[in-house]
């Protein structure tokens, strides 16, 4: 399981934010990925300015993937995206109930 964490830009109208999630929530599927959620978490102020904006909306995609395809072509694809200002994965634990 693993988490992904982006940073869109503030500026963006409603429509275009829905645009860019869907976009990028079907290049994850579309490379393997299944995803379990994927929600905004909130809008908030950065301690620093990243690409000149003071603040931006957190949005968080929680998926499971066999491979390292969909997380790499994600990644690519994100970089190169001037809507993104920051993304970042981390690999969950599965925790186990204990006995």
């Amino acid at each position: 399981m693993y988490e992904l964490t982006y940073i869109v830009r503030p500026d963006l109208d409603s429509d275009a934010k829905k645009a860019l999630v869907e976009r990028f929530d079907k290049i994850l599927t579309d490379n393997g990925a299944t995803i379990a959620d994927s929600a905004d978490w909130a809008s908030r102020r950065f301690a620093y300015e990243i690409a000149g904006y003071h603040e931006g909306t957190y949005h968080i995609v929680n998926f499971s993937a066999d491979d390292a395809a969909a997380i790499n072509e994600f990644d690519r694809l994100a970089k190169i995206s001037q809507d993104i200002l920051r993304h970042m994965v981390v690999k969950r634990e599965v925790v186990s109930p204990v006995k």
